[in-house]
């Protein structure tokens, strides 16, 4: 899939969950983020192209932003079982974008994304 994949999701260093907002159910936490999509791992399946919106809250530590949560329509593009048997992974795809989102996006990346060099970040802590 990742050939696919026109714009490289980030991995979130922020536990970030999200909800369905219709019935408001916890659907899972965000694992990657990109102006495209979200990937998120949950303990239940979702159906796949299925429409929905969903509630993401973001972490509030952001200055200059008025609100860290965003409720969102998405369209369910994948879901897995992944490895451990125990949860899922699915993949949501934004049906729209405001700049608003893509502001707070880039913002939430710039700040809680993994480094992409992981040896020599935790190198840098100690």
């Amino acid at each position: 899939m990742s050939e696919k994949r026109k714009v490289m999701r980030k991995k979130l260093m922020a536990i970030t969950p999200v909800y369905d907002s219709n019935p408001i159910v916890l659907l899972g936490h965000v694992v990657n983020l990109s102006l495209l999509g979200i990937m998120v791992i949950g303990e239940k399946s979702v159906e796949i192209n299925t429409d929905k919106v969903v509630k993401i809250e973001f972490p509030g530590d952001l200055p200059d932003l008025a609100s860290a949560h965003i409720t969102i329509p998405v369209r369910v593009v994948w879901c897995r079982q992944d490895e451990s048997l125990k949860f899922f992974t699915i993949g949501f795809g934004f049906k729209q974008i405001t700049p608003e989102h893509a502001t707070l996006f880039q913002a939430i990346i710039a700040k809680y994304q993994f480094p992409e060099d992981m040896p020599n970040y935790w190198k840098s802590l100690a």
